[in-house]
């Protein structure tokens, strides 16, 4: 005898009634939850079966090895047990595969994967949807669009005005310098290095170095920084709306606020100075355009393909993105030469015999300081700007060795663990310049500190410009020694920075 669901719920009746069935519905709700995501956790350890990882929590994952341990230094250790990959829970039915393997990373930058929408939405308050977090069509539009910004013949002018920042700040460093005490660098670098790229991205020429506006964009820039990595790491703070209302998610709005009035006053700025200019032709017939000449063009010669938020988007990432990676990556060589001065001494050489007792360093300078080079890719091979990006597969993948992952995986491309791997670079904590000598062989993928693929840092020669200049002008000037009471610890953020900073004792040479 069949009974309908009708003839359960009328005698019920009245509000406790109702009350009944909801609690039954929401019962059943959460039982059907439960099943998904218990049948989600099982797929996914069926995935990775193949992939061998240390134990983890049914429920938090490895997050009780992450809080005992920084998470680069905990990597490390997982280099050496597992390898290729490592599949890393963050908690139940969240996991990703942490790959560090030079062939694994060749199958993956040779397809078009997207950014994984799980962690990269949380940069999109921030940055919005420009190159960084765009994917398909549309990533290739602006790509192509923002290509000629980076051509030598733009390139080669940039390398004065960054010299100038840079004796800017040397400058500054003088008049701070005290034999008893050491700087903390970084955030001086971050000024001088957002300095060089508002006068060589946007044309403007005021001293950045000491405006108050740089100041607070570059405080608004440090927070986010952390915001961002705290709330992909707190799975309670991926609902927008539970994040809006916690004290960090009032935070994370009133900095996004802030780098957000910078980056708009700046583009204001241009677009009421292209209009004092005139046709636009002829503005383009008298200079080369910078990032932001091509930005606005192609937004006035075609409203429809490029909109105000997008504009800004582009802005905003490029304005981080070209500054602090530049900024992690001139620091971290700084420290690498100043705990290394015999490798400092020898470029200090090569520079005083490149630029014969001048100290003005010009575009063709750059191609002739061997040493200097090597001894910056080295140690960015240590301290690789950004510490890696993640990807979710579009299609199954099948690596090199037979391990397979399926569609929809999420993998995240760890290139502080690539150039850490004991198998791809031996004895890798040693900071060994001749890695890098002329004629020295290593496998495509084994140093990728600008990414690689077709979703390279479209930025990378003007940053690669940038630190031999801060290099070569800053070695001329000062004797670098470490800190030895405040040794940096490396912390992995959107760029690699230090958790206590990074710290250097200064000696002016005569």
């Amino acid at each position: 005898m069949s009974v309908s669901v009708l003839s359960v719920i009328r005698p019920l009746g009245g509000v406790p009634g109702l009350l009944q069935v909801a609690s039954v519905l929401g019962l059943v709700l959460l039982l059907l939850k439960t099943a998904q995501l218990y049948l989600h956790r099982q797929w996914l350890l069926r995935a990775v079966q193949e992939f061998p990882s240390p134990p983890s929590h049914w429920l938090f994952g490895h997050r009780h090895e992450l809080q005992k341990e920084e998470q680069l230094q905990l990597l490390l250790k997982w280099v050496e047990k597992f390898p290729c990959a490592c599949p890393r829970w963050l908690w139940g039915t969240e996991m990703e595969v942490v790959i560090y393997d030079p062939d694994y990373m060749k199958v993956i930058l040779a397809r078009s994967d997207p950014k994984s929408d799980g962690s990269y939405r949380f940069l999109a308050p921030w940055l919005g949807y420009g190159l960084l977090l765009l994917n398909g069509q549309t990533w290739f539009q602006h790509r192509r669009m923002l290509t000629p910004a980076f051509h030598y013949d733009i390139l080669k002018p940039y390398v004065g005005l960054m010299a100038d920042s840079v004796q800017v700040m040397l400058d500054k460093w003088e008049e701070l310098l005290n034999q008893n005490s050491s700087l903390e660098i970084f955030g001086h670098i971050s000024l001088m290095t957002l300095d060089t790229l508002m006068k060589c991205a946007f044309s403007d020429q005021a001293n950045h170095q000491t405006e108050r506006n740089s100041q607070s964009y570059l405080q608004a820039v440090w927070d986010l920084n952390n915001l961002v990595f705290s709330r992909m790491m707190n799975v309670f703070y991926w609902k927008d709306i539970i994040y809006r209302l916690t004290p960090e998610g009032h935070w994370n709005h009133q900095a996004c606020q802030l780098a957000h009035q910078h980056t708009d006053r700046v583009i204001k700025l241009r677009k009421a100075r292209l209009q004092e200019e005139g046709d636009l032709e002829k503005v383009r017939s008298k200079r080369h355009l910078d990032f932001l000449d091509i930005l606005l063009f192609a937004q006035m010669q075609n409203r429809n393909s490029l909109s105000d938020k997008d504009l800004r988007a582009e802005v905003d990432t490029f304005m981080f993105e070209g500054h602090d990676t530049t900024a992690s990556g001139i620091s971290w060589i700084l420290y690498a030469l100043a705990t290394h001065p015999e490798h400092q001494q020898k470029c200090r050489e090569e520079i005083q015999n490149l630029l014969r007792g001048g100290v003005s360093i010009t575009w063709d300078h750059l191609d002739q300081m061997p040493y200097t080079t090597m001894c910056i890719k080295e140690a960015l091979r240590l301290y690789p700007p950004v510490p890696g990006v993640g990807r979710e597969l579009s299609k199954a993948i099948t690596f090199p060795d037979g391990r397979s992952l399926p569609k929809g995986f999420l993998v995240t491309l760890s290139f502080y663990a690539l150039h850490h791997n004991p198998k791809v670079w031996p004895n890798p904590e040693v900071f060994d310049p001749s890695r890098f000598a002329p004629g020295s062989s290593r496998h495509s993928h084994a140093f990728l500190p600008f990414s690689g693929g077709s979703r390279n840092c479209i930025g990378k020669q003007f940053a690669m410009n940038e630190m031999k200049v801060a290099v070569a002008l800053t070695l001329l000037r000062f004797e670098l020694a470490p800190d030895p009471f405040r040794v940096p610890v490396p912390t992995s953020r959107i760029v690699l920075m230090s958790k206590n900073g990074i710290h250097l004792h200064l000696r002016k040479l005569l």
